[in-house]
């Protein structure tokens, strides 16, 4: 059977009270409370509340008061509050968001409005929680896999080779977490690593790349690649698999995945003790977080602009879209070599770094050779309809 959800309703008028236990009694366990000091008192007690329903205006403390006191407190800041109030003004509900409040319900309450927006809050809630889970989960995973790696480590240190070594292993372990979580894509992280090795050995002589692109880095950068989604082990089944079009919440959810890639990685280095003397694993932190943002700032999770993303993420951003383009998804078809580089060259300077575009153009040819060397199925016709080239367009 399943188990009801706690909703705790504050308000000092006990009609209030009547109208919002009839209308969300039949769906959950509502606990009426008639000040907010009762409210505090219930929760000190041990009281269940996975949602709050609170009244502004109040004798004694007022609603802003609980609001605030309740998100100081480790035990209840994660319960979801959404204000019952006749309080229209917009400084009003700044004030509440400003304390951590959810929603603002306006009073007279239609009980229509309060059942859906309960339902929305409790959901994205529970999502929440389980993401929060399956993080401490994962970075458990990481830290023992670190462990492990970390005393294979230290005992790699009597030459260079050694050294390269214990960076494999490293970025071994993550590469078999983000294969195991996510079995859709197939070969799509070794793809990528070639798309990205080709293009910065292409840009090597380029005047704006050539001082960081040395033979070193541009072998990192291919490591490193395959840890772009490494934080997706993190996401939820239902979201990362859904077939259908992602909700607002969902994507929420579902861009999460750079930050949460980008702080294993960083937890690992920690581990490693590499942060002081300069990390191998800096680009995969990088590509991890930073893959998503868009040359015209309008990306995630910063919002970054131009040469303020890392070159490291610009690069994998077109590997990453081109291959997308050409693979077949649960929820689209391949598009041709063609239509794929047609697409990316129609972004350049606004996702994509024009001059990256212009390498990806050079080598078109090849990154054809590449998807089909790579591909997942041997009888795939992806590049059935590549050309071997294509010729490079004018710029716009």
């Amino acid at each position: 059977m399943k188990q009801r959800s706690h909703i705790l309703v504050v308000d000092d008028q006990p009609d209030n009270l009547l109208v919002m236990e009839d209308a969300l009694a039949v769906e959950y366990d509502v606990h009426p409370a008639t000040s907010g000091e009762e409210a505090m008192m219930y929760l000190a007690a041990g009281g269940r509340a996975d949602l709050i329903l609170l009244d502004v205006v109040m004798p004694g403390l007022d609603g802003f008061e609980v609001c605030r006191l309740l998100k100081a407190s480790d035990s209840t800041c994660y319960i979801p509050i959404m204000f019952l109030t006749g309080l229209d003004r917009p400084e009003d509900e700044e004030m509440g968001f400003s304390l951590g409040a959810e929603d603002f319900i306006h009073k007279p309450i239609s009980p229509p409005v309060v059942r859906a927006r309960v339902r929305t809050h409790l959901a994205l809630s529970r999502a929440t929680r389980a993401l929060q889970r399956r993080n401490a989960d994962l970075e458990l995973l990481v830290a023992e896999r670190t462990a492990e790696i970390s005393e294979q480590s230290r005992r790699l240190v009597s030459s260079k080779q050694e050294v390269i070594a214990a960076q494999a292993a490293t970025i071994t372990a993550f590469c078999a977490l983000a294969e195991a979580r996510d079995n859709e894509t197939g070969n799509h992280i070794r793809r990528t690593q070639h798309y990205v090795r080709l293009l910065a050995e292409t840009l090597r002589q380029h005047p704006r790349f050539r001082e960081q692109l040395s033979e070193e880095v541009i072998q990192l950068l291919f490591k490193s690649a395959p840890l772009h989604d490494v934080g997706k082990v993190a996401t939820p089944d239902a979201i990362l698999l859904k077939r259908g079009k992602l909700t607002a919440e969902e994507w929420v959810i579902m861009r999460q995945h750079c930050e949460y890639g980008r702080n294993a990685i960083l937890q690992a280095e920690l581990a490693l003790g590499t942060v002081e003397t300069g990390s191998f694993l800096r680009y995969a932190a990088e590509i991890a977080y930073s893959h998503h943002e868009r040359w015209d700032g309008s990306g995630y999770p910063q919002g970054l602009a131009g040469d303020d993303i890392p070159l490291s993420a610009r690069l994998m951003a077109v590997a990453d879209v081109y291959d997308a383009l050409i693979s077949r998804r649960v929820y689209k078809p391949p598009f041709s070599h063609e239509d794929a580089v047609r697409m990316i060259c129609e972004e350049r300077g606004l996702h994509f770094d024009p001059d990256i575009v212009e390498a990806m153009l050079r080598q078109a040819g090849e990154f054809a050779r590449i998807a089909r060397d790579f591909r997942d199925e041997p009888e795939d016709d992806l590049l059935r309809r590549a050309a071997p080239s294509v010729p490079v367009p004018p710029k716009s």
